[in-house]
C-alpha cells in the first residue's frame, strides 16, 4: 500500500512520534492507522495515550452548579479574541444557566428552548451572536451531574480552557464535603483522569495495554516466565494513572483519592461516594488547519 503524506501527518498528530518513525510504522502495518499507533507504542516511540485529544480550538467552557446539580457547557469560536468578548461570555453563561434549569438531553433539544430575555430560541440567539460579533460559533456539547442527595461542584481553569464537575453523594451537609469536592475538581483539572474506577475501563483497552506491556518487556530482555508478574504491576500502575479513585491526590500525594474519601467519611460518620466527574478541555478532538506542518510532511514524502 502506498503511504501518503496525509497518512504520515495524521499518525504524527495522533502519536507525537517523528515523521520517519511514523512513515516506517505505516509501512510495517500496511497503512493501518490503529496498528501503526500500537507499533509505535510498542517501540516506545509514541505518546499517544497522553497526547490524545489535546488539539485545541477557541471558545470557552463554562459551568453552572447549584446544590446537588450541575452542568458543563462548551461553545466554540474561531478566535481567542472572541472567546474573551463580554457578550460572547454572557451568551455562553446563559446557555449553562438554561441547561441547569431544564432537563434537555442533547444539543438539538437545547437549541429549541427559549433564550431568556431575547424572544429568540437558543438556535436563533446563536445566529444573532454570529451576525453581531462577526465570527462563526458552534454550540458544541454539554453534560450534567445530579447527585440526588449530596453536592455537585464546578471548577473552571484558565479562563475557560478546562472545566470540571465533581459529584459527591452523601446525606451529610457538613461544609467539608463541598470543600473536598472542590479540591477534587481542581485535581481532575490537573490530573486528567479518563475513568472514575478501573471497572469502567473497557476490556479491549486493558487487553491492548497488557499486550503492549508484554512486547516491551520481552523486547527489553525480561525472561518470559516473569513477564506476567511484571504486567500485573504495570497494569495496576496504569489504573493508577487513568482512574480517578486510584490516582494520588495532588494536594496530598501520599494518599489516593479513594482513601481521602474514606477518611472524611469516617470523620463525619456518614457514607460518602465520589460517584461521577465530567472534564472538558476546550477544543479537544477538534483539529485546526496546520499548513506549515502539512507542507513539511509533503516535502519529506517526496
Amino acid at each position: 500500500m502506498s503511504i501518503t503524506a496525509s497518512m504520515v501527518s495524521e499518525l504524527r498528530k495522533k502519536t507525537g512520534a517523528g515523521m520517519m518513525d511514523c512513515k516506517k510504522a505505516l509501512a510495517e502495518t500496511g497503512g493501518n492507522m490503529d496498528d501503526a499507533v500500537d507499533f509505535l507504542r510498542k517501540k516506545g516511540l509514541s505518546a499517544a495515550a497522553k497526547k490524545s485529544g489535546r488539539i485545541a480550538a477557541e471558545g470557552v467552557v463554562v459551568a453552572a452548579a447549584e446544590g446537588a446539580r450541575g452542568v458543563l457547557v462548551e461553545v466554540n469560536a474561531e478566535t481567542d479574541f472572541v472567546a474573551k468578548n463580554a457578550d460572547f461570555q454572557k451568551f455562553v453563561q446563559g446557555i449553562a444557566t438554561l441547561c441547569l434549569s431544564s432537563e434537555v438531553v442533547d444539543i438539538e433539544e437545547l437549541k429549541t428552548l427559549a433564550f431568556p430575555g431575547t424572544g429568540r430560541t437558543v438556535a436563533e440567539e446563536l445566529s444573532h451572536q454570529i451576525a453581531t460579533i462577526g465570527e462563526n460559533m458552534s454550540l458544541r456539547r454539554f453534560d450534567r451531574c445530579n447527585a440526588g442527595v449530596g453536592c455537585v461542584v464546578s471548577y473552571i481553569h484558565g479562563a475557560g480552557k478546562i472545566g470540571v464537575l465533581v459529584e459527591l453523594k452523601t446525606s451529610s451537609t457538613d461544609p467539608r464535603v463541598e470543600a473536598l469536592a472542590r479540591q477534587f475538581a481542581m485535581h481532575v483539572a490537573a490530573a486528567n483522569p479518563q475513568y472514575l474506577k478501573r471497572e469502567q475501563v473497557p476490556l479491549e483497552i486493558v487487553d491492548k495495554e497488557k499486550e503492549i506491556m508484554r512486547v516491551k518487556a520481552l523486547d527489553s530482555g525480561k525472561p518470559e516466565n516473569i513477564v506476567d508478574k511484571i504486567i500485573v504491576g504495570q497494569i495496576n500502575k496504569y489504573f493508577g494513572e487513568v482512574c480517578l479513585l486510584e490516582q494520588d491526590f495532588v494536594i496530598d500525594p501520599d494518599h489516593k483519592i479513594n482513601k481521602i474519601v474514606e477518611k472524611l467519611s469516617k470523620e463525619l460518620g456518614v457514607a460518602i461516594e465520589l460517584s461521577r466527574f465530567v472534564r472538558y478541555q476546550l477544543g479537544e478532538g477538534i483539529e485546526k488547519k496546520e499548513d506549515d506542518f502539512a507542507a513539511e510532511v509533503a516535502a519529506l514524502s517526496k
